[in-house]
C-alpha cells in the first residue's frame, strides 16, 4: 500500500489555515516528499508524521513557494537522529539553489546526493519507487512528477519445483535477487508470474495544461494538480502566469483516464475554493477540491 499526505495546499503565499503545496508519500518505511514550501515542517508535524523515514524530497522548480521550507524540513530532519543520505531531485542548478538555502542549516548528520533533471524529464528507480520527471509550462524549468510503485507476479510454487529450485531461495527469489549456487543461476521470472498492477501517483504543479501531463497521469491511481483559479474568467491570468483553472485541470483528468482527481495550489486570492468544485466535477465526476492535510491510502488491486 502507498500512503499519501496533502501537507499544504497553497501557492505563492501561505494563509493562516493553508500551507504551501507539498506532498508526502510514504511506501514500506521510506518517504518521498515533493515540494517543500513554506509551512511544510509545521503540516509534517500538525499531521503526527515523522521526518526521519524522508528519503528523498523532489521539487518541481526554483520558486519560494515550493523550496523555501527545505532548510527547516533538514534541521528537523537532523533533530531526528537521521544519518542516512538523503536524495533531492530538482532542476538542474538544484545543488547550487539548496546550497544557498543551507546557509541557515549549514552542519547536518547526513550526506545529501543531489540528482539534476535536464531536457524533457529522467526516471529514477530508488527505494522501492520508480519516480518520473516531465516537463511542464511555467515561467522557469519546471518538472511534474509520477510515483509509481511496481507489483511483481505472484510466486509460481509449482514453476520453481519443477525447476528444482531448493526451497530455502524461495523468498529471496520472490523478493526480486537473483541466486547463485553450485554452478547454477536462478532469477526471479523462474518463478514469478507476470507482473501485476501496480500504484501510480501524478502530481503536476505551475503549469498551463500540457499534453506532457495526461500522457503521465494516464490511469493515474490518484492526479493531483494545481488550480490557481477557480472563475472561468480568470483564464487570462492563468495563461499570463503560466497556472491553470480548475476546469483545465478536469479536462487533464479527463483526457488522462485517472481515477481521482485531487486539486492543490490555489490562488492566495480564492478564499473559497469548495465553491467551483461543481464546475469541475461536470468534467470530472471525481474531482475534489482539498484542504490541507487530507490523506489516502492506495492498495493493491486483489488478486
Amino acid at each position: 500500500m502507498l500512503d499519501l499526505c496533502l501537507l499544504g495546499t497553497g501557492g505563492m503565499m501561505p494563509l493562516p489555515n493553508r500551507w504551501l503545496t507539498s506532498l508526502l508519500c510514504k511506501y514500506n518505511g521510506s518517504s518521498v516528499l515533493i515540494d517543500c514550501g513554506e509551512g511544510t515542517q509545521i503540516a509534517i508535524r500538525e499531521k503526527g508524521l515523522t521526518f526521519k523515514p524522508i528519503d528523498v524530497i523532489c521539487i518541481t522548480h526554483f520558486h519560494g513557494d515550493h523550496i523555501s521550507g527545505l532548510p527547516g524540513v533538514l534541521l528537523a530532519m537532523a533533530n531526528s537522529e537521521r544519518t542516512e543520505p538523503l536524495i533531492i531531485i530538482g532542476p538542474r542548478g538544484v545543488q547550487r539553489v539548496v546550497g544557498h538555502l543551507r546557509i541557515v542549516a549549514p552542519e547536518l548528520p547526513f550526506e545529501i546526493r543531489y540528482l539534476e533533471i535536464t531536457g524533457d524529464g529522467a526516471h529514477f528507480e530508488m527505494y522501492g519507487y520508480s519516480i518520473d520527471a516531465f516537463r511542464l509550462d511555467h515561467g522557469m524549468p519546471c518538472y511534474g512528477y509520477t510515483i509509481s510503485v511496481k507489483r511483481a507476479g505472484k510466486f509460481d510454487v509449482k514453476a520453481a519445483e519443477e525447476n528444482n529450485i531448493p526451497l530455502k531461495f524461495w523468498n529471496r527469489l520472490q523478493k526480486g535477487e537473483t541466486v547463485k549456487e553450485g554452478g547454477r543461476t536462478f532469477t526471479p521470472d523462474m518463478v514469478l508470474g507476470p507482473e501485476r498492477k501496480g500504484l501510480k501517483v501524478t502530481y503536476a504543479t505551475d503549469s498551463r495544461p500540457v499534453k506532457s501531463i495526461s500522457e503521465n497521469a494516464k490511469n493515474a491511481d490518484l492526479f493531483i494538480c494545481e488550480g490557481m483559479y477557480g472563475e472561468k474568467s480568470d483564464v487570462n491570468n492563468a495563461v499570463r502566469y503560466k497556472h491553470m483553472t480548475f476546469e483545465e485541470a478536469g479536462t487533464l483528468a479527463k483526457e488522462a483516464d485517472a481515477k481521482e482527481l485531487w486539486l492543490t495550489h490555489y490562488s492566495p486570492a480564492l478564499m473559497r475554493p469548495d465553491m467551483y468544485e461543481a464546475d469541475v466535477q461536470k468534467i470530472f465526476p471525481n474531482a475534489h477540491v482539498c484542504r490541507d492535510g487530507r490523506d489516502k491510502t492506495l492498495y493493491f488491486e486483489e488478486d
